[in-house]
């Protein structure tokens, strides 16, 4: 364990936190990031004080932006893409950062907040299909 966390556990050389864990640290002043494209959170948001948005595809060009005196979660749908930024991050000396195992799919399933916008809901029959909806030519 290092500093910052003290829940979660190691695997392949990455601390992972579940969503209550990190929901908990998130009320004591953690940060998640969500790495997420744009088109998949604008959907589904981790409803916490503190959420910063940052593509994984942005990472690279954005991760001297991020605090590095706060506890960073990184996050993302179901906790694949966020242990990319975990092991990124890591490569670059910042010992602040977690994965969340899950995801915001595990978050949800936890009965955690989220909020909710309607009007970015995805449709497809897998997650590799999704895509934006259409909207209805009647409606604004």
């Amino acid at each position: 364990m290092n500093k910052w966390f003290s829940a979660g556990f190691f695997s392949h050389g990455v601390h992972n936190l579940t969503p209550r864990e990190s929901f908990a640290l998130c009320e004591g002043g953690a940060i998640i990031v969500d790495v997420r494209e744009d088109y998949l959170s604008a959907f589904k948001m981790f409803k916490v004080d503190k959420v910063i948005y940052i593509p994984l595809s942005q990472l690279e060009e954005h991760f001297k932006e991020l605090p590095d005196d706060k506890p960073l979660i990184f996050a993302d749908s179901v906790g694949l893409r966020s242990h990319e930024g975990v092991l990124f991050m890591n490569s670059h000396g910042y010992d602040n950062v977690a994965n969340m195992a899950g995801g915001i799919v595990d978050w949800e399933r936890d009965g955690l907040p989220i909020n909710t916008d309607v009007n970015y809901r995805l449709s497809g029959s897998c997650m590799c299909q999704l895509k934006a909806r259409e909207k209805s030519k009647n409606k604004p």
